[in-house]
């Protein structure tokens, strides 16, 4: 029996699939929910290196382009408050007592952090399937929280991926030709 349960959400595509995981998750058990949603300039698609700007060349702009970077990190940051505040309201009108934070930060350590002292029983989070290389080198979030979570851990894949079940389709059929022409 889950008691407080805790869903780690973004604004990726299968963010409603992890949210309503957690809102059913809650409702069956009568848990409370605690809808966390983490910030980290580094993954967040504005990116504002100094090393990618002119400023360098010319430090006359700097103190406009810091003005701008942070102009835009506060809009994000608001955005994505109301974003969650959204989610809030649904569960919360689902009749779960709910909680939610925003909180900027490196996203696995967060989690498990936040799970930690909130005193979570499960928590609940998405993937976004990065493999191979791209997870060797940007990290998974998943894998972080799997590994060093103090409670249990559920990983939502989403609906399953259309494309990849059309290219199934399609390589039994090449499969099927291949096996009716060597026939």
């Amino acid at each position: 029996m889950f008691h407080n349960v805790l869903v780690a959400i973004d604004t990726s595509d299968i963010s409603q699939y992890v949210f309503d995981e957690a809102v059913s998750l809650a409702k069956i058990n009568d848990a409370r929910l605690l809808l966390l949603h983490i910030l980290n300039p580094l993954d967040e698609q504005y990116i504002d290196p100094v090393f990618v700007q002119p400023t360098i060349l010319y430090p006359e702009y700097q103190a406009q382009r810091n003005e701008i970077h942070l102009k835009d990190w506060k809009k994000l940051k608001e955005d994505r408050l109301k974003w969650l505040h959204a989610r809030y309201e649904e569960a919360k009108n689902l009749g779960i007592v709910t909680e939610f934070n925003q909180y900027v930060g490196e996203a696995g350590r967060t989690i498990c952090d936040t799970a930690l002292s909130w005193g979570a029983d499960i928590i609940i989070m998405g993937r976004r399937g990065r493999r191979g290389l791209s997870e060797f080198f940007l990290g998974s979030v998943s894998n972080y929280v799997l590994h060093h979570a103090c409670c249990s851990v559920l990983v939502v894949q989403g609906p399953a991926n259309k494309t990849t079940d059309e290219e199934v389709s399609e390589t039994e059929k090449i499969t099927e030709k291949e096996k009716i022409s060597n026939s």
